[in-house]
């Protein structure tokens, strides 16, 4: 499956490269990509989550002078889970949970998140030939979800089906705010093409489920919620210019 995915993303780019430039100047250019980070919780968010990985896709335009403006969806997964204490309360004194069919039950907690934004930066071009790479600096502002996962495969635990679910999950969102530095390039070839850099997250959060039984209370509290990594992206180009000239014999 991976190894169909690539070829596929190399043969897109190879006809892209075929049809377009090569960037011996700076040039305006459209990158579409996906996105794999690992990343470390901070503020609020170290008390309930560990480590998580991170994949996203991002769609960027490249201005001639250097400027970005793009759109970014990122999904956000882990099972580093801290606050592993939400079923206690209709769980037995040894932390099991009884089926409808009078057996334990299997039930899994992990982190799952969205987090989406608008973005703008600029690649400053130190240290590097190639007018379209560089230092690349951005500034993001979006929203940023997370909750706690629960998974009963058998579906046999009549306290965590449909919105009994809900006052489990501790499902939180709220404004975030996302700064990011790294490298970009962008080859002459047109193939190879990725950026890496360090990215830090601060999201102004808050629970927006209306009780939480475990507590039997509603969660009001305003949350400062962290996230920082380290992410590499591959980008398609789609440059704006004149198709490159071939002769043939």
């Amino acid at each position: 499956m991976w190894f169909f995915i690539g070829s596929s993303w190399l043969l897109i780019a190879g006809k892209v490269s075929a049809q377009k430039s090569s960037p011996d100047s700076a040039e305006k250019v459209f990158l579409l990509g996906p996105s794999f980070a690992y990343q470390f919780p901070g503020g609020d968010l170290v008390k309930r989550f560990g480590y998580n990985f991170n994949v996203g896709g991002s769609f960027m335009m490249k201005l001639q002078n250097s400027w970005l403006f793009g759109l970014e969806g990122q999904f956000i997964f882990g099972d580093q889970l801290k606050e592993n204490n939400i079923l206690d309360s209709i769980s037995t004194q040894q932390g099991f949970l009884i089926g409808t069919n009078g057996g334990y039950a299997d039930v899994f907690l992990y982190e799952r998140g969205l987090h989406f934004f608008v973005k703008a930066g600029k690649i400053f071009h130190a240290f590097h030939s190639n007018p379209n790479s560089g230092i690349i600096a951005t500034i993001g502002v979006g929203l940023l979800q997370h909750k706690i996962r629960i998974e009963n495969d058998d579906n046999n635990v009549p306290q965590l089906h449909g919105d009994y679910l809900k006052g489990y999950d501790r499902l939180t969102n709220g404004l975030s705010i996302t700064e990011s530095a790294g490298w970009i390039y962008l080859g002459r070839n047109h193939i190879a093409n990725f950026s890496a850099g360090f990215e830090f997250t601060q999201a102004f959060t808050k629970n927006r489920r209306s009780f939480n039984f475990d507590e039997m209370r509603r969660d009001d509290t305003k949350r400062l919620d962290l996230l920082f990594g380290f992410r590499v992206s591959w980008f398609i180009p789609f440059y704006k210019g004149k198709p490159k000239e071939f002769y043939y014999n």
